[in-house]
This record gives C-alpha cells, structure tokens and sequence, in this order.
C-alpha cells in the first residue's frame, strides 16, 4: 500500500486499552421493544423508536407500495433529475403537521445540520452561539463555517444574554440548541430563548431531532410546546427516531427551503432518498396525526417508569422527557450495570467519557410507546437485582 496506516493501528489499539472501541450488538429482527438481539431475546430500551412505528403496518406497506411504484431508487440527486412526487408530498404533509409554511426533508439529521448551518453565516462579521451540550452535528456544522464563535453553559440565558449583548454590533447572529438534549432528556427554555434572541435580532435554529413526535400537542415539537409558532427561523428534526423511518427535517418559512435548496451542500449534493423511505416518511406523519394514542402511551410509559425507578432510589438526573439516564458516576459502574442489564435480557447502553464528563457516566434508557407494562415491570425488577448487585441503590 502506498500509504503508512500504522496510525490508524496505533490509535485503534490506544481505544482498546481504553475500553473506548464500539462494538456494537448485531440485530436479527425489526427494531422493536421485544427483539432478538446477538441471538438472544431482549428487551430494546437503547433504540429512538420512541413511538414503536418502524413496523407500524401502514409505514411498511407505505414503503412497499412505492417501491413497486417507483423502483428501489430515484436515481440522482434531488436538485438535478431525483425528486418524486412523493417526495414533495411527504414534505407537504411535514408543513401541514408542524403548522409551518414548508419543510424540506434531507437523507439525515446529521446531513440537515453540517449543510444547513454554513450556509447561514458569511465570515468573520458573524456570530454563532451554541449551548455547551449542543449535538455533535451541530458542532461539526460550525466547524465548516468561518464565523465567530462562542459556547454559553448548558440551558444558561444570563449567559447566553451576555454574549448576545458583547456581539450586539456582528453582522448576523445565530443561536443554535438542541430541544432535547439527549444524554440528560432534559429541554431547552426555549420561550425564554426567544424572548432574548428576538431582543437582539438574532437568528434561532433548534434542532428537535429527539423532541419531534415527542414534545408538543400530539408530537409537534418543541416550537409547538411553547407556543412558539411563527417566532423561531428554524426548525430541525428527524425522521430517524420518534418517526420510525430515516432522514432529517428543517421546517420554517418558506423562504427557508428555497435558501437551503439553493445553499445547502449537503442537500445539493446528496443522493435523493429512496421512493420506499420518502413514501413511509409521509405515512408516518400520518399515523401520528391520525392515532394519538402512540403519543400519549409513550408519555404514560415514560412518567410510570421515571416514578418507579426513583422510587427504587436510581438518580434519573434532570430528565423531563422519554430520555431517562440512570446516573451512575464512575464509568466502570455505568459499564458494569449495562452488562448486568444485557446479561439479563435487557439492552441499556452505558454513556460513559468522553460522551458525558468522568463523574457523569450514567445508563441510558429511553422509552417506547411499544413496551407494555408487563415489559417495564420485568425492565424494574432487572435494574433492582442489577442495581443492588453492583452497590448502586
């Protein structure tokens, strides 16, 4: 080989003597909250399939129906010769579900965010702010752009005022924060964020990836939880978690799609989704306007299960929302405790450094609109022989 990959050996090693390598367990069924996993039964409490609609069946015949349709792709790129008519319905019915004037529907959040977010500032006159826990694709985006930068601490409005007032006379200001913050499901003060930005004329983008078909009346988000319609530029979100299919959302005015298709690198130059994904993007929005009931099980499972695990005496942190992290300080008691969990049939990934800080390594569960009460009992009594095994409770 021409080039010298003994780096690459070097680093993977460092990551194995540090217990830092991903190994991730292998699927053999649909993700669903009863699944088999490395060929042995489990209860899934690590997947955002919040709402249980990967295998909701008008979402898979959705799918089905257009690939018979229109084929297993679409052949190029959505801004050349790649968009379907079921692409621009799926993004029709997104608008139409959050209240907005338009959404355009990229192939991932992630994408949504590193093609979006340079294409908002210009250079060195402008001023980008972040909250401190802002996801890694929201970091990555500023990174592309040229922009000033600066981080205010988690969910801290004085300080994020402070900045604002330092940066009064930048060109462009954009603040940019998660809505769920998903290792602590805590949320984002969103209505006292915008009462600031708008203060100083600044730009909000909130990435709602773990808030949409969460947050809000029926699952509309964040933006729709406070009341906010109309009052923050930009709304991101994804069709990869509570919506039970793939691909990323940026939702606003319609002058905000027309400068994404138009700047958007990621967009312009990714290749279009296939017709079966865009088909069951828009089915599953329709499942969630038409059957409120998975949104309001979701929300009866999350607080049933929040309850009974204090009540066992496991520190759930700051979580409002179906992210519920079982804090557990040190790594090792975060690793032993996701073992225990997975020895017993239950699948609970340990976060530990560098995701979260040293002393916050915690188990991450989120919950399910699928998982019946039967499955969170046994969920309990697994966490409390666990839990009491290691010495946590």
């Amino acid at each position: 080989m021409a080039g010298d990959l003994r780096w690459m050996e070097e680093r993977y090693a460092q990551l194995e003597t540090d217990s830092l390598l991903w190994q991730p367990p292998t699927l053999e069924t649909a993700n669903k909250p009863r699944c088999v996993m490395d060929g042995k039964p489990t209860i899934m409490l690590s997947a955002n399939n919040y709402l249980n609609l990967t295998t909701h069946p008008k979402v898979v015949n959705a799918s089905i129906e257009a690939i018979k349709k229109y084929g297993a792709g679409s052949g190029s790129v959505r801004a050349i010769a790649g968009t379907m008519d079921i692409h621009l319905e799926a993004e029709k019915k997104v608008a139409e579900f959050k209240g907005v004037e338009s959404s355009l529907i990229y192939s991932a959040g992630y994408t949504a965010n590193v093609g979006l977010i340079p294409s908002l500032v210009k250079g060195k006159d402008d001023i980008i702010i972040s909250d401190e826990l802002n996801h890694g694709s929201i970091i990555d985006g500023v990174r592309l752009t040229k922009a000033q930068r600066a981080v205010f601490p988690h969910n801290d409005m004085g300080a994020l005022e402070q900045v604002l007032r330092e940066n009064k006379d930048a060109d462009r200001k954009l603040i940019i924060v998660d809505g769920v913050f998903s290792m602590d499901g805590d949320i984002c003060p969103l209505d006292k964020l915008t009462e600031i930005a708008e203060e100083y004329s600044a730009m909000v983008f909130v990435d709602d990836c773990h808030g949409e078909g969460v947050l809000g009346d029926g699952g509309r988000g964040i933006v729709d939880h406070f009341k906010l319609q109309g009052r923050v530029d930009i709304e991101g979100g994804s069709f990869s978690k509570a919506l039970g299919v793939q691909g990323g959302i940026i939702a606003g005015k319609e002058i905000i799609r027309n400068h994404a298709l138009n700047h958007s690198r990621s967009w312009l130059l990714s290749g279009s989704q296939p017709p079966g994904v865009a088909a069951a993007q828009k089915a599953a929005v329709e499942v969630l306007m038409e059957e409120p009931e998975h949104h309001a099980r979701l929300w009866e499972n999350t607080e049933y299960f929040r309850n009974e695990m204090q009540s066992l005496g496991f520190d759930t942190g700051v979580s409002t929302t179906p992210i519920i992290p079982v804090m557990c300080g040190e790594s090792n008691i975060a690793k032993s405790l996701s073992e225990s969990m997975l020895k017993n049939g239950v699948m609970a990934g340990a976060i530990v450094f560098p995701m979260v800080a040293r002393d916050k390594a915690r188990v991450r569960t989120q919950m399910s609109a699928g998982l019946t009460r039967e499955d969170l009992d046994e969920v309990l009594r697994i966490f409390e022989n666990s839990g009491r095994e290691i010495g946590l409770i």
